[in-house]
């Protein structure tokens, strides 16, 4: 502010009370409260209008999948084959085992190949126990029990192959560690990592077999729903797929339905939504928010018709101020990670070169 205009203001505000100039603010205030009403009264309207949209929340079984078309809930579907969900469970047992030993390591970080992948504060942090405490036997013991009882039934779940041998070295060599560990008393990272390094094979065994029933089962469903609304429709398509921020990116469900969109305009009518945990509603929740992107897409082109930047940021992820901001402190935006792909067939395992099919 020039000292011109700063002895205007203080000229304009001669006189002031203070309880004028805190109903003046609170006047300005509400400006913008009438606006964020306004706002809401838009984007529940339009909640209503939205369509046709697919709706997925990510779960134990690869997915809920919901089909909203003209204001109608069509059909709510788990479409991944049950496989998905078995391969994944037995896959799962070495970070079974770590959450019940992760408490009892030692806080120093050992020296192993990864040593400088892990951070000696986040080791802290998830070390709990005082060393020589012996609290993990008992879960440790009772972990084995039911990965004993699923190696038991193992030969009659009727499943392939290729993924019953896998589950059946992981459950075995999990068990061979726990009651090594069990025997001696005694178990660190070198031990655990000797573990994970045996079966690790075999859990990408696991992997493609649960990737391939996840490709399966949304593809069809995909598949049939567009047949069931018609090209027209599918071609405008929105699709928001709920997740926790682990894996929100690259997610799972993304990837796969990405392909079955219009391609023109799958950037922006596939919506990736990272929530702090699964919502309670999440067809509400997905809705709510869907409805504000494409109010904020017709927005930004007219409220910002002259900086077409501005107006990018109010239909993207980017906050208006992100660029003020960096401007002002003289930086730059943190560059966005990429990752990239192998030349493997589809569905092939790495490891026995086998496809999943059943």
């Amino acid at each position: 502010m020039t000292g011109q205009s700063a002895s205007t203001a203080s000229a304009a505000t001669e006189g002031v009370t203070a309880t004028d100039e805190k109903a003046a603010r609170d006047a300005i205030r509400a400006v913008n409260a009438k606006m964020r009403a306004n706002y809401a009264t838009l984007k529940s309207e339009l909640t209503t209008q939205l369509s046709p949209v697919v709706v997925v929340s990510n779960n134990a079984v690869g997915g809920r999948f919901t089909l909203i078309h003209k204001g109608t809930r069509v059909e709510t579907v788990d479409p991944v084959p049950e496989y998905f969900e078995l391969a994944k469970s037995i896959a799962h047992v070495p970070l079974g085992v770590f959450s019940v030993l992760a408490a009892y390591l030692s806080d120093q970080v050992p020296n192993i190949a990864n040593a400088d992948r892990i951070d000696p504060h986040d080791l802290d942090m998830v070390v709990t126990k005082a060393p020589g405490d012996k609290g993990w036997i008992t879960p440790l013991t009772a972990f084995k029990s039911t990965l004993q009882t699923a190696y038991t039934k193992l030969g009659t779940a009727n499943l392939p192959l290729d993924l019953e041998s896998s589950c059946d070295k992981i459950l075995t060599e999990a068990v061979k560690f726990i009651d090594a560990s069990v025997t001696a008393q005694s178990f660190d990272m070198v031990s655990f990592n000797r573990f994970a390094a045996r079966v690790y094979p075999s859990i990408r065994v696991n992997m493609t077999f649960a990737a391939t029933a996840q490709i399966t089962g949304i593809e069809g469903l995909m598949k049939r729903w567009r047949t069931l609304i018609g090209e027209a429709a599918w071609s405008d398509l929105y699709v928001t797929v709920l997740s926790i921020w682990t894996t929100a990116e690259l997610n799972q469900a993304s990837i796969i339905i990405r392909r079955t969109m219009n391609q023109a305009k799958v950037d922006t009518h596939l919506i990736d939504l990272p929530t702090v945990e699964t919502p309670s509603d999440p067809i509400a929740v997905a809705l709510d928010n869907l409805a504000r992107i494409v109010q904020d897409n017709i927005a930004a082109e007219m409220v910002f018709n002259t900086d077409l930047k501005v107006a990018d940021a109010l239909k993207g992820k980017e906050d208006l101020l992100s660029d003020e901001i960096l401007q002002q402190i003289g930086g730059t935006a943190p560059t966005a990670r990429t990752a990239s792909f192998g030349t493997a067939a589809a569905g092939a395992c790495p490891i026995t070169g086998h496809t999943a099919a059943v």
